[in-house]
């Protein structure tokens, strides 16, 4: 399972999850984890911390970010999918995602480490991602990056375990 902050103005405009500019850095991501994009829809289900494009950022540069207020009137949603799904494995994309599942950790010490969390469906294995829309200049710190590539490597490692063997005839 994977999990946003909040739709994009693309996706409320009918696209699919993560198909903007942001999605499209994700996904070239999930493409080091040994994720195509084909393959990430199909195998993760995409969720968000709140349900609805909360409006452009008043400084003019990426989305606003969910009020406390509506972060809480969303919950339900995720809780409810939680309880549904019971997900293995959950990818917390960007600060909101990560409070959600860990508490407010500096991002340093939340990316590029698995984390065994209990929620509403059970327990997981939590592997967090920065947000990947650029508006954060943490991603560009060279020890980030590493973070990054580890959280990327240990996401591949656990899609390997899971991915099913193709049987050649």
């Amino acid at each position: 399972m994977l999990v946003g902050q909040a739709p994009g103005q693309v996706e409320m405009g009918g696209g699919p999850p993560f198909a903007g500019r942001a999605g499209k850095t994700l996904f070239r991501w999930l493409e080091l984890a040994g994720l195509d994009e084909p393959t990430a829809r199909e195998w993760l289900y995409i969720s968000a911390i709140t349900r609805c494009y909360p409006g452009p950022h008043a400084g003019g540069r990426g989305d606003r970010v969910p009020s406390p207020a509506e972060r809480v009137k969303c919950g339900d949603w995720l809780a409810d999918e939680l309880r549904i799904i019971r997900p293995p494995l959950i990818i917390p994309v960007g600060r909101l995602a990560i409070d959600r599942f860990l508490g407010p950790l500096p991002l340093d010490a939340a990316v590029g480490r698995e984390h065994e969390v209990e929620h509403e469906g059970g327990n997981s294995i939590v592997i967090p991602l920065p947000h990947p829309s650029g508006a954060s200049s943490w991603i560009h710190a060279p020890e980030h990056r590493e973070l990054l590539d580890r959280s990327l490597h240990l996401i591949g490692q656990r899609f390997a375990l899971r991915r099913p063997q193709r049987s050649v005839a």
